[in-house]
């Protein structure tokens, strides 16, 4: 597999894992990463982004969050130093039994990588709400305006 396709694959992991509320495997995306919303705080490792997730999140009767993410317009950029970088575009759709079909959010993902043993793994990111929806069904709080 290629280096462009393994972090790519990270990206999209991610996704799929935050949309099926698999809190437990998302944090261990993390687990060296710091995982942050621009201007708010900064969550370091498994622990605390597990935190965030579980206490932010609006998990729904079917175990999910009645969500797809989405991520595209990918810029990836490497450097001599096992660091590779990453800028994206990411949209959020919902629905509920109480919200019909709608985009909720939509922003820029920048993402920094480590190459470690041999593997790609996450080790920051940064999320941009650069447009903001109706976030009721899907947080129940909103750490997006840079609180914890």
């Amino acid at each position: 597999m290629t280096d462009e396709r393994e972090i790519l694959n990270l990206l999209y992991r991610y996704c799929e894992l935050q949309d099926a509320g698999e809190f437990r495997a998302v944090s261990e995306l993390f687990r060296y990463a710091v995982y942050a919303v621009d201007g708010g705080t900064r969550h370091q490792g498994y622990d605390e982004v597990l935190a965030l997730k579980t206490r932010h999140d609006r998990v729904h009767e079917d175990g999910t969050l009645r969500t797809k993410h989405v991520t595209t317009n990918t810029i990836l950029e490497f450097d001599d130093e096992g660091i590779a970088r990453a800028r994206s575009y990411f949209s959020v759709h919902q629905a509920t039994d109480s919200l019909p079909l709608q985009m909720v959010i939509a922003g820029r993902y920048h993402d920094r990588f480590a190459h470690v043993d041999g593997r790609w793994r996450f080790s920051e990111r940064i999320i941009f709400s650069d447009l903001v929806g109706n976030l009721r069904e899907h947080l129940r709080d909103n750490p997006l305006s840079g609180g914890s």
